[in-house]
């Protein structure tokens, strides 16, 4: 079994900052890219930054120069400095990772449980 734990999120106001954490636990051989997603209400499911184990990031074009993605691969842990917020980046944000596991060894794509940013004007 594997649990993505996410902490962080909460209500904060515009120009502010927040740092959320996901913590992968459980049967993990290793994990290749971690990332994390926004989902604001009536929108679909975006990529706002990924990170590989290698440490390459990419990020969705309306957070670059504000938001930083980074991991501790020994803590199996992804982090997502988020620095002055806007009231647009308000959101449910969700942790996800790519975990190869099991015997055979195969690749499986966790969900954390989600954390609300509320940023507010």
């Amino acid at each position: 079994q594997v649990q993505l734990v996410e902490s962080g999120g909460g209500l904060v106001q515009a120009g502010g900052s927040l740092r959320l954490s996901c913590a992968a636990s459980g049967s993990i051989s290793s994990i290749n890219a971690m990332g994390w997603y926004r989902q604001a209400p009536w929108k679909q499911r975006e990529l706002v930054a990924a990170i590989t184990n290698g440490g390459s990031t990419n990020y969705e074009d309306s957070v670059k120069g504000r938001f930083t993605i980074s991991r501790d691969n020994a803590k199996n842990t992804v982090y997502l400095q988020m620095n002055s917020l806007k009231p647009e980046d308000t959101a449910v944000y969700y942790c996800n990772a790519d975990i190869i596991r099991g015997y055979p060894q195969m690749k499986y794509d966790y969900w954390g449980q989600g954390t609300q940013v509320t940023v507010s004007s």
